[in-house]
């Protein structure tokens, strides 16, 4: 299972990426691990989660967000946690 994830820091800075594991992948991002963009601020914190089969699926659906505008994203966002 691939996951396609946002997260969003103290700052309110918003991360998209993919994992197979989100929970631990969000543990590197608050360790300053894994990419630049997270280096700087951590506190992390998972606000959309999203499985796909494959990975291709969610590099899809990840580039799809990534092309997204702040506040489409946040609108994804609240649906995906009104639905938790």
């Amino acid at each position: 299972m691939h996951y396609v994830y946002m997260i969003k820091n103290s700052a309110d800075k918003l991360y998209v990426g993919i994992t197979q594991n989100p929970d631990t992948r969000c543990i590197y991002h608050n360790q300053k691990r894994g990419t630049r963009f997270t280096e700087y601020i951590p506190n992390f914190k998972i606000v959309f989660l999203e499985d796909y089969s494959t990975l291709q699926q969610a590099r899809n659906q990840e580039i799809q967000i990534k092309k997204w505008r702040r506040e489409k994203k946040k609108i994804l966002i609240k649906k995906y946690q009104n639905n938790l």
